[in-house]
């Protein structure tokens, strides 16, 4: 399963009641934050999460709000104890933006950097891991990434057909694991007892930009799709197109067209006092739409096939 949390929805600057734009993510006991705009640490704090255990950062493009938190993060990270390695994900020139950033600061644990060029970049969260994320060039005035996070799913074990083959117990656990085994020249091997692989989770987080051809396959079926809507009122798509952006309906538009579950909304304009009065029109395309709002939580769990 995946716990979610979207600490804020806003873009541009912070608002009393309205913090930036960040996602946490909390998989098997670990935490992954895309994005970290001023006041992310605040954010988090009044979502109750600690920041200790965030062990990957995706960072979409180096905008201050979305970045600008970053130093007081790190600080805050080693303040708290942790001392294992964190990982840095970004557009070209990350060395460069973080080492800058956090000149005035050093931390007790080793900084790791991915640094992402071309159309596209896929990494898994950790070796052997089923976490695999996905990383999507998008239109906006800086070299921008929206991000997407499948996590797979292994098929059933078949203990019938373990017991056949004459598998010793003690193996079951670690070819459930996927994992081959060897005793007294036999070797078992876990394609043996597992059945084809299951549906498994996908979330997609993408802001600031346009809409543009990369965005739908990205998205291709997520559980959740997150995506930024920084003008209310159809009618600001050009205003929108203009300074990069997107209005709720073309949000809803390719959430439709990339078949996802469900919509949420993010990275309104601090103009945009009642985003609300732009929810109609987006549910209109596309029902399943929701506005992000601050500490917005969902936990995603695998479903049945038949879902």
């Amino acid at each position: 399963m995946l716990d979610l949390c979207l600490l804020g929805c806003g873009g541009t600057k912070p608002l009393p009641g309205r913090w930036l734009t960040s996602l946490y993510i909390r998989y098997n006991g670990h935490g992954i934050l895309i994005d970290c705009g001023e006041g992310t640490q605040i954010a988090m704090a009044s979502a109750g999460i600690s920041p200790h255990d965030i062990d990957l950062i995706l960072i979409t493009h180096y905008h201050g709000d979305h970045i600008l938190g970053l130093p007081g993060l790190l600080m805050s990270m080693g303040m708290s104890g942790r001392t294992a390695p964190v990982t840095i994900a970004g557009p070209k020139r990350l060395t460069e933006v973080v080492n800058s950033l956090c000149i005035v600061a050093g931390f007790p644990f080793d900084l790791s950097g991915i640094e992402l060029s071309g159309n596209s970049a896929s990494f898994d969260f950790e070796k052997d891991s089923p976490l695999h994320i996905h990383a999507f060039a998008v239109h906006h005035s800086v070299p921008c990434y929206g991000y997407s996070l499948a996590l797979d799913r292994a098929g059933k074990f078949d203990a019938a057909k373990a017991a056949a083959l004459q598998i010793p117990l003690k193996f079951w656990n670690i070819l459930q694991k996927g994992t081959s085994v060897t005793e007294d020249g036999k070797t078992f091997t876990p394609d043996q007892v597992m059945g084809s692989a299951r549906r498994g989770l996908k979330v997609t987080y993408c802001t600031d930009t346009t809409v543009c051809d990369s965005i739908v396959p990205a998205a291709k079926g997520s559980d959740l799709f997150i995506c930024e809507g920084m003008y209310a009122d159809a009618e600001r798509a050009e205003a929108a197109e203009i300074k990069k952006h997107m209005v709720f309906t073309q949000a809803a538009q390719l959430a439709k067209e990339a078949g996802v579950k469900k919509l949420w909304l993010t990275h309104f304009s601090p103009a945009e006092s009642h985003p609300e009065e732009g929810l109609e029109a987006a549910r209109a395309i596309f029902p399943e739409t929701e506005l992000g709002e601050n500490g917005k939580k969902i936990t995603l769990n695998f479903r049945d096939e038949t879902e």
